[in-house]
């Protein structure tokens, strides 16, 4: 015999055994020769005791520990013969196949509650469906309810629902009729994740099974059809429930009103509430204040009259919530006079109003240039023993110099500062726009000051300040003049620069905005990258592509990328100097270096490849890019004269620019100018091959020889 000792018989616990003092606990599931497991050392917990002072409430959410990964084999839930189960899908990578099923087979029998404890937590769905089916062969195995939902659990988990929907017809074909209870878990899972439509084909299915919903599943139904915008089915919904001599109830009227609230039907609405108090089902206060806010949402605001009408009528009384929502939604809405009153309302029935109420009358009245109403109000919050917020104080502030009383508006701000509120960038740009306008430096100085030692960062306010400034070309010119006074007293920055500098290209100023470039490179100030863009725009409309050319080998040198505008100005450029190399090498580094590059610079690739086939290929590529809204311009008459000369011909060149003259994309004069440069292009192209053919045959030498100097340099 040999030495060897036969191999213990692998061995299992059905749960846990009781503990004595002589035999430790023994958990259930784990598959070995009874070995015990000891109990992890657990730390002691610190002793360290509790300081509030020390204590960061921010601790948690800046640095959220990751949440632990728990593996199906590790639930602690799972019974032992669904860990073994589990451990055999692990031990073979979780792909089915023989070596599964022969584990499998260890067990005497699969049952469908097991069958469903292992769905409810696989997450692979393949291997849920190959266990699944596998387990329906079994001799006299049925699969039952739980197995079937687990089983729809499990494929919706990871977004299988088609798969999901189909488990009805399987439960069918197994010789188990669906009940209501599976059509109800689909329809749930459908709407819990707005899935309207498929929510109505799971209906639909259940009618050619011939199950009748119950009342709570009609509710569901409609409800999900209308928060999904599917106001007609649910009404089609509506009109079965009717024909089964169902009784509705009050969440069946308050599901449909609320879709006819959202969709803006009114008259629909106040029927289905006749209805409603035909049936003795009454709506009450929280159903109208919902009502009211479906159609504030939506911006109906005469719809929200008219609920309130009905409400009235009802002899319900509102409360404050309903109150609120109404307010704030005819404030919001422009009719801040409607608002008030029911504002007054609220104070004669005593309720305790919101400072959000006061905020948005405010804003109403200061909308419609009635400041003086807006101070009544704040006058009116502080008799009621609030205290006024920074929004509050922003939206007086900037009506005030809206109205021209700026020195009223920097009270109003000094008044902000003492109650130790922190003003931000909204509150000082009024006044900051308001001084510059009249041209008060000085005081526009004397704010700057104040808010630097506020805490603001005043050239990035300045820059913030500068760009909603600029625009039109009066706004621009007033933003530079304000500009050159800031200069002498040290508030410029790169940033100030690159907004004025853009504005005056956009408005034709291209000098002014070269001038300011000269002043930084002048200056101690580095520009940036989107400064030398801002300048390359500037020299190409200036007609200085050389120096635009240096912008651009300047952004090179940083290791930036220029602007798409900068690329597409300066590609134009140099197509109309005949630089046609240069534009199409911009072209293609553009499209190298941009994420989402422009639509012609695509376009110029694709024309120059179809040169290849001809002018009929290069026609039917420009006619899908005007179809896509792409103007036909220099870089791409330019790609034609370009690809044509490097795959094609003159005459097919020419061929492609009398379509476009004949189909009236082209004028006559801008083909002549292309004939030229196209003749240009090819006499260049030309050259260069004969250089380059005798330099390929070593005829340099001989040419010099003779006193020819055409290959010198």
């Amino acid at each position: 015999m040999s030495g060897k000792s036969p191999p213990t018989k692998p061995y299992f616990f059905y749960g846990h055994r009781k503990p004595s003092q002589n035999r430790p606990v023994v958990h259930g599931g784990l598959f070995s020769n009874r070995q015990t497991l000891k109990d992890p050392q657990i730390p002691p917990p610190d002793s360290q005791s509790f300081d509030l002072r020390k204590w960061d409430p921010h601790h948690l959410s800046e640095s959220p520990s990751p949440p632990p990964v728990h593996m199906p084999h590790q639930n602690p839930k799972l019974s032992p013969i669904a860990r073994f189960i589990f451990d055999a899908f692990r031990k073979n990578g979780n792909t089915w196949g023989p070596p599964i099923v022969s584990e499998l087979r260890k067990l005497r029998r699969v049952t469908p509650t097991l069958v469903a404890e292992v769905l409810k937590v696989q997450n692979n769905p393949g291997l849920a469906s190959k266990f699944f089916h596998w387990a329906g062969k079994q001799k006299g195995f049925k699969h039952n309810f739980a197995s079937y939902n687990a089983f729809a659990y499990c494929l919706n988990r990871k977004g299988l629902y088609r798969a999901a929907d189909q488990l009805p017809e399987l439960m069918y074909s197994q010789g188990k009729s669906p009940s209501e209870k599976q059509f109800e878990i689909l329809i749930r899972m459908h709407a819990d994740q707005n899935r309207g439509l498929r929510v109505y084909y799971m209906y639909e299915k259940m009618k050619k099974f011939g199950i009748k919903p119950r009342v709570f599943l009609y509710n569901r139904i409609m409800d999900a059809l209308v928060k999904n915008g599917y106001l007609d089915l649910a009404l089609s919904v509506y009109e079965d429930f009717k024909g089964e001599v169902l009784a509705e109830e009050n969440i069946t009227f308050m599901i449909l009103i609320k879709g006819f609230c959202k969709a803006g039907r009114i008259g629909e609405m106040l029927q289905l509430l006749r209805r409603m108090r035909e049936k003795s089902c009454k709506p009450d206060v929280f159903a109208y204040t919902a009502m009211v806010k479906v159609l504030v949402s939506e911006g109906n605001l005469d719809g929200c009259l008219q609920v309130w009408e009905e409400m009235k009528r009802d002899v319900v009384k509102p409360d404050m919530m309903a109150y609120t929502t109404l307010v704030m939604g005819l404030c919001k809405g422009g009719r801040v006079d409607r608002g008030y009153e029911f504002f007054k309302e609220m104070k004669e029935r005593k309720f305790l109003i919101d400072r959000a109420i006061y905020r948005v009358l405010i804003e109403g009245f200061v909308k419609d240039g009635r400041v003086g109403s807006g101070f009544d109000l704040l006058k009116d919050l502080m008799d009621s023993g609030y205290r006024a917020d920074l929004d509050i104080y922003n939206v007086l502030i900037e009506g005030l110099c809206s109205a021209k009383r700026v020195d009223r508006a920097y009270k109003l701000f000094q008044i902000a500062v003492k109650e130790a509120l922190e003003p931000n960038f909204a509150t000082v740009n009024p006044m900051l726009v308001a001084f510059a306008e009249v041209r008060r430096m000085d005081a526009f100085c004397m704010l700057l000051e104040q808010m630097k030692k506020l805490g603001f960062s005043v050239l990035e306010d300045l820059s913030k300040f500068f760009s909603s400034v600029v625009g039109k070309e009066d706004r621009t010119m007033m933003a530079l003049e304000v500009f050159d006074d800031l200069k002498v007293k040290g508030y410029c920055s790169v940033s100030i620069y690159n907004i004025l500098m853009e504005a005056l290209h956009k408005i034709g100023k291209v000098k002014k905005a070269l001038s300011l470039f000269g002043e930084i490179k002048d200056s101690d100030l580095m520009p940036e990258s989107s400064t030398y863009s801002i300048a390359i725009m500037c020299y190409v409309e200036d007609q200085d592509i050389q120096e635009a050319c240096l912008c651009h080998n300047k952004i090179v040198e940083m290791s930036c990328v220029p602007s798409v505008d900068a690329y597409c100005s300066l590609a134009r450029g140099l197509c109309k100097i005949g630089e046609i190399d240069a534009a199409m090498l911009l072209v293609r580094d553009c499209l190298a270096n941009v994420s989402s590059g422009p639509m012609a610079f695509k376009y110029t690739l694709a024309v120059i490849n179809a040169c290849r086939s001809g002018a009929e290929k290069v026609m039917e590529v420009m006619d899908e890019m005007l179809q896509e809204g792409c103007l036909l311009d220099d870089v791409i008459c330019s790609a034609v004269i370009s690809g044509m000369c490097k795959h094609g011909t003159i005459e097919k060149a020419r061929e492609v620019f009398t379509n476009l003259v004949k189909r009236k994309l082209l004028t006559e004069a801008r083909a002549i100018v292309y004939d030229e440069i196209l003749i240009e292009h090819m006499k260049k192209k030309t050259a260069d091959l004969v250089i380059s053919g005798l330099k390929f045959f070593g005829l340099e030498s001989k040419l010099k020889a003779k006193g020819c100097n055409l290959l010198s340099g």
